[in-house]
């Protein structure tokens, strides 16, 4: 199992629907302190603290679609796992870039813009081909997130149900080149006006503060620390 981002071994675990590091750190990072003051601090763990097997599929026409999809996908091989490697949540997202003049292309598949296989640097290598030409003023964008929370069946015959989601947005520009070395996926081509920076040049305290997935997460804390007040 990789390592969980946790200060108490006996809180309850959230295992993230992703594989990716980048995102499970900083989703962690957060959700730090979750729980700390009813004493069960929450842990998490990212995908690969699962049994091997496929990787969701994202056919949804919506973000929400594909982070629930994931979630629940992710939750039914969750459900196999014993004691205190058992999740009591999945908590999956689905994000992506919309980039206006696009008509919101990349949208949801934004992680796939340049093929299945794609990676950060093909996709954002056709992003820059698509919007060649087109003036600063009109390369607005928006990043979006979704999340949602899936509880871990009690059986591997109940199915997964959904207990919250949020939603996050943050606004910006695509540049005609990348700029910083920091982040994943589009970060280096978005950049903020208010900030006079990618998102690949924040810090992940800046970022988190400014993402999408940040907002979404702020939302979401509040939900999981009144579900840990009413759970037993």
């Amino acid at each position: 199992m990789e390592t969980e981002h946790t200060r108490n071994a006996n809180g309850p675990l959230l295992l993230v629907g992703s594989g990716n590091s980048h995102k499970v750190d900083e989703i962690a990072e957060a959700l730090s302190g979750v729980g700390d003051l009813a004493g069960r601090a929450l842990r998490v763990a990212g995908s690969r603290a699962l049994p091997p097997g496929p990787e969701p599929d994202e056919t949804g026409a919506t973000f929400h679609e594909n982070a629930r999809q994931k979630a629940v996908e992710y939750a039914k091989r969750a459900g196999a796992l014993q004691g205190a490697t058992r999740p009591r949540w999945v908590l999956s997202d689905d994000s992506g870039l919309v980039v206006d003049c696009l008509d919101g292309a990349p949208g949801v598949r934004s992680a796939r813009y340049a093929g299945e296989e794609a990676t950060d640097a093909l996709n954002n290598q056709k992003l820059l081909r698509e919007l060649q030409g087109v003036s600063r003023d009109r390369r607005g964008a928006e990043f979006i997130c979704v999340l949602s929370l899936v509880k871990v069946p009690d059986s591997i015959d109940s199915p997964a149900a959904e207990v919250a989601t949020a939603e996050g947005r943050s606004r910006g520009e695509i540049l005609l080149e990348a700029q910083g070395e920091g982040g994943f996926g589009y970060d280096p081509l978005f950049f903020v006006p208010e900030l006079s920076r990618t998102f690949a040049e924040l810090t992940r305290a800046e970022k988190n503060a400014w993402s999408h997935r940040g907002r979404a997460l702020r939302v979401l804390r509040e939900r999981l620390q009144d579900i840990l007040a009413r759970s037993p």
